[in-house]
C-alpha cells in the first residue's frame, strides 16, 4: 500500500502518566497487551521516535493539558511535554495548556508557555478541564488571555469537542457551538476541531469548520472506517482537515492500521487524503530543526 511519505499525526498521548489518577488509569490500561511498550515511549523519546517510523509516521504533536481534578495532570504536564519534544525536534510537537481558574497569573503563564517553553500549540479540553470553551464571555475572562496570547504569535489552539468516557468527564461540554465564538471573537488564531465532535456532533463541528476560515478538523477518535459515514462532505475542506488518532486512548490500538484504512477508502481522492496526512500539517507547522520546533 503505497502510503505517502511525512505523514504527521497530531494527536497522540505521550503524557505523565504518574501524575494519572487510579481510576483514570485503570481506563487507560484495560485490555491492553502493550502496556510495556507505552511506558517505554513516555520514557524514551528516541525509542518513540523509531516506532513511528516503523508505522509510518513521520512527525507527532504530543497532547498534554492540566486538568487535575478529572485525569490528575498538572501544570508539570507542560514542562514533561517541552522536555521530551526538545529531545526529537526533529519528530516531535509540543501541545501544552492551562486552566486559567488553576494559575495565579495567567498572562505570566501564557508568556512561559509560548515564549520560554515554546510550546507548538495549547490544547483545552472542556469535558475534562470543566470550563467551556467561550467562558470567557462570563465566568472566566481570563480565559481570553489564552486565546489572545496564542492569537497574536499565530499559535494553534485545539479544542476537544466531543464526549469522554473518563470518570468525572463533563461530556455536555464537548459540544462544538461554543467554539462558534472563539472564532468570531479571535478570527485570527488557528482553531483546531479535535475529534469533529464524535459520536453525536459531526455536524456541528463541520459548520464551525465551514464558516470560519480559521478553523480546522481534526479526525482522532473516528474509527477511519466510519469517516465517510460520518462526514460525507468532508473533501469540502479539503485543505483545512489534519490526521490524528488519539493513540493510545482506549479504542486506538495500532498506529498504521488506522492509516491504512483511512489511505485506503475508496470514498476520498488520493490528493485529499494527502492533504490530509502530509500537506495541511505540515503547512500549519512547518518542519524545523532547532533546539525546538519553533527556534
Amino acid at each position: 500500500m503505497d502510503i505517502p511519505t511525512g505523514v504527521v499525526d497530531l494527536h497522540i498521548h505521550i503524557q505523565p502518566w504518574e501524575q494519572l489518577r487510579p481510576e483514570v488509569r485503570r481506563t487507560m490500561t484495560a485490555g491492553r497487551a502493550d502496556m510495556g511498550d507505552i511506558e517505554r515511549f513516555q520514557r524514551d523519546p528516541n525509542a518513540f521516535a523509531a516506532h513511528l517510523t516503523e508505522h509510518g509516521i513521520a512527525r507527532a504533536g504530543l497532547v498534554n493539558y492540566p486538568a487535575p481534578k478529572t485525569m490528575g495532570f498538572h501544570q508539570g504536564t507542560n514542562d514533561f511535554v517541552a522536555s521530551y519534544r526538545d529531545q526529537r525536534p526533529d519528530v516531535f510537537l509540543a501541545w501544552g495548556g492551562l486552566d486559567p481558574s488553576l494559575v495565579a497569573d495567567p498572562e505570566a503563564e501564557m508568556v512561559r508557555l509560548l515564549d520560554q517553553l515554546k510550546l507548538d500549540g495549547i490544547k483545552i479540553h472542556p469535558p475534562h478541564q470543566g470550563f467551556a470553551v467561550n467562558d470567557y464571555l462570563q465566568d472566566c475572562p481570563a480565559l481570553a488571555t489564552v486565546y489572545e496570547a496564542c492569537q497574536s504569535r499565530r499559535i494553534p489552539v485545539m479544542i476537544h469537542t466531543g464526549t469522554s468516557i473518563f470518570p468525572g468527564a463533563r461530556s455536555r461540554l464537548g459540544d462544538p457551538m461554543p467554539c462558534d465564538d472563539v472564532a468570531v471573537d479571535f478570527p485570527d488564531l488557528p482553531l483546531i476541531l479535535a475529534h469533529c465532535g464524535r459520536p453525536l456532533w459531526f455536524d456541528q463541528a463541520f459548520f464551525i469548520a465551514r464558516r470560519h476560515p480559521n478553523v480546522f478538523l481534526e479526525l482522532s477518535g473516528i474509527p477511519p472506517a466510519s469517516i465517510p459515514k460520518h462526514l460525507p462532505r468532508l473533501e469540502m475542506l479539503a485543505d483545512k482537515v489534519l490526521w490524528g488518532t488519539d493513540w493510545p486512548s482506549p479504542g486506538v490500538r495500532n498506529l498504521r492500521k488506522n492509516l491504512e484504512t483511512f489511505w485506503s477508502l475508496p470514498t476520498f481522492q488520493e490528493e485529499f487524503k494527502r492533504k490530509v496526512l502530509v500537506d495541511n500539517a505540515n503547512r500549519l507547522f512547518p518542519p524545523r530543526n532547532g533546539k525546538n520546533s519553533r527556534a
